[in-house]
């Protein structure tokens, strides 16, 4: 069995299985680290990414608005990773703070 270090960020939307999830992190001895983001060890045998996301689909009920991304180091190439086990990436709650680099000129012929 392989122990894996792995950072879960979670958002299942306002009517999302928090306690199921809550659950899941408390019997893997999670620790908080901020809002919605989690570490623990994992211990798992095969793929981490598809054990992960089967344990976590057999105790959190997801839809269509749940979004797991998870952190981790791959064994194989010992390099961190990171992807989403259930959602996609939305557009990020800055963009359009920072300033633009380009100059706009108008002109009329």
């Amino acid at each position: 069995m392989t122990a894996s270090t792995v950072w879960i960020s979670y958002d299942l939307g306002v009517r999302g299985d928090y306690e199921g999830l809550y659950a899941w992190l408390d019997a893997h001895d999670a620790k908080e680290c901020g809002d919605s983001l989690a570490v623990l060890t994992y211990r798992h045998e095969g793929a981490l990414v598809d054990k992960l996301k089967a344990d976590l689909k057999k105790n959190v009920e997801t839809d269509k608005r749940t979004r797991i991304y998870v952190v981790y180091r791959d064994l194989a190439t010992g390099k961190n990773k990171g992807r989403f086990i259930f959602g996609t990436r939305r557009a990020a709650a800055w963009t359009g703070y920072a300033p633009s680099d380009l100059a706009t000129v108008d002109e009329e012929d």
